[in-house]
């Protein structure tokens, strides 16, 4: 018999996967786990992968080690939820086998394929109204064109298309599904409708609608835990795995973003901003993603790629953790005497340079110091975000209250940079993992519908997140013009420097 019903929530990201075990009366973290992995190295410029065996291993480990330090019976798990990192592209063969590493979110390589895919749907105006999106390089769709052209016979063996989310459903489960989410990030759904485009499909391949997984709603389930799985687990056979989600949309719901007039946003390795609507917003420049979300609502989004990836870059190059980098960034004034980084160490995605690089401005012997370079990163990539905000805004989405998540709202020194730049109250939340968090809440949903119970997540969020009053940060007026004139001359040398952008990747590419 079930004392009390557990829920495991698990984050598979870029640099880690983080597991929670979740009292599902309570909504209390009983214990949580992390397991770290890297990029595969030695690629061309802008090709990031990793292979799906390494989330694979990690989340049996996280599982494992977080359900010992819980101290509570495997018995007692009901339901398990996964957030992914969105739009990395897992092939599959007929054997259900991977075919070859994952590119990711972050693989710049397929530029060509963006602009092929982009001119057989009749441009981008024309893409933007079969998609509600553009076709961007972060997307799994170049990806999939990129195999075609470039690796024809892995292209040949390709049976099945998933995500990195649904990857690791289909270890846990064995069937192959795709909820509405993660799905609408591919650059293959028809968010407005929600159902694959057709155009967008044979504009890569005529037999590649075949090689979709079956679409689900959010509230419905992927599968249950088969036996092997199981097994290695230590948990129940047949214990619920839900839709699951993109760690966007997943985010959205442990920040209790389920219903509209909340913004989320999350500093991780990448930063994102996304509000929740009951209808699609779609961007006619293409900038913010008009994404659905995993709540059967939809998810307007914007993505820059470079948060913590610049923050960790500055900190490791200083020699010091992370309370020395913080403690280093406090000893320098807001705006950092001038020192401005444009933060395209990844490419970027919004505004879209995926030939980007990462460029200083104002490095003069004064600023070429520890404090200001700690500081630059943490003003720059927050600038960075806020290009896209504002893009939201004008959309009708602007922010009176912004719920902080991810790494970089673990930093106080941050959270005010964050309220100062975007002019809004920045709060953070008392569970800090958002998206493993709302991984643990979404399969609770699931297993209340699943019994019959009428309940819906907006109802479970209010009941379970909450927000850390101790770390609240209110804008101070007397920074506002001062970030306003560091924007003007960040949007300026974005525009400016990306020629010279072009140029560089030209000239770092090997010749063939």
């Amino acid at each position: 018999m079930i004392k009390r019903p557990l829920f495991i929530g698990i984050d598979s990201g870029t640099q880690s996967t983080k597991v929670l075990v979740v009292d599902g009366k309570s909504g209390r973290v009983l214990a949580s786990a992390s397991e770290a992995y890297g990029l595969i190295e030695g690629l061309a410029p802008g090709a990031k992968e990793q292979h799906p065996d390494s989330w694979r291993v990690a989340t049996a480990k996280g599982i494992r080690a977080a359900l010992k330090a819980a101290k509570v019976r495997a018995s007692d798990v009901v339901a398990i939820g996964v957030s992914g990192q969105q739009h990395g592209f897992v092939p599959l063969d007929a054997k259900g086998e991977v075919i070859r590493a994952a590119k990711l979110w972050c693989d710049t390589t397929t530029s060509a394929e963006c602009a092929q895919i982009t001119t057989a749907l009749g441009g981008a105006k024309a893409t933007i109204k079969a998609l509600g999106n553009s076709v961007l390089p972060g997307f799994t769709a170049p990806k999939i064109l990129w195999l075609k052209n470039h690796e024809p016979k892995n292209f040949k063996k390709l049976a099945s298309v998933l995500l990195p989310h649904d990857y690791l459903n289909f270890w846990l489960t064995g069937e192959k599904t795709m909820e509405f989410g993660d799905a609408s990030g591919t650059a293959l759904l028809d968010v407005r409708k929600r159902r694959w485009s057709e155009a967008a499909l044979n504009a890569i391949d005529a037999g590649l609608a075949s090689k979709m997984p079956r679409l689900i709603s959010s509230d419905e389930p992927s599968g249950h835990l088969h036996t092997s799985t199981a097994a290695e687990l230590g948990l129940p056979v047949g214990t619920l795995v839900s839709a699951g989600g993109g760690d966007n949309m997943m985010g959205a719901i442990g920040t209790g973003n389920t219903r509209p007039g909340v913004i989320t946003a999350s500093f991780g390795t990448s930063g994102t901003i996304y509000a929740c609507a009951d209808k699609p917003v779609v961007d006619p420049r293409g900038e913010i993603a008009a994404f659905c979300d995993s709540t059967n609502q939809w998810l307007p989004l914007l993505c820059t790629m470079n948060v913590t990836v610049a923050t960790e870059m500055v900190r490791r190059d200083f020699g010091v953790d992370h309370a020395g980098f913080e403690q280093a960034a406090r000893q320098a004034p807001a705006g950092s005497d001038g020192l401005l980084l444009v933060p395209y160490l990844e490419g970027e995605r919004t505004p879209n340079v995926p030939n980007g690089t990462g460029v200083f401005i104002g490095v003069t012997p004064k600023t070429f110091t520890a404090p200001h370079f700690a500081r630059a990163a943490m003003e720059g990539v927050t600038l960075g975000m806020n290009y896209g905000l504002r893009r939201l805004a004008e959309l009708g989405v602007a922010p009176k209250q912004i719920r902080a998540t991810g790494g970089g709202a673990h930093s106080k020194l941050w959270r005010q940079i964050m309220a100062d730049i975007f002019q809004a109250e920045v709060v953070s939340l008392k569970v800090g993992e958002g998206a493993a968090y709302g991984a643990a809440l979404q399969a609770m949903w699931c297993w209340h519908l699943q019994k019959g119970e009428k309940v819906t997540i907006s109802e479970i969020t209010d009941q379970f997140v909450t927000l850390d009053a101790k770390k609240t940060a209110t804008p101070k007026a007397e920074h506002r013009g001062l970030y306003e004139d560091l924007q003007k001359l960040q949007d300026l040398a974005s525009t400016q420097l990306r020629p010279v952008f072009d140029a560089h990747r030209a000239l770092v590419t090997p010749s063939k």
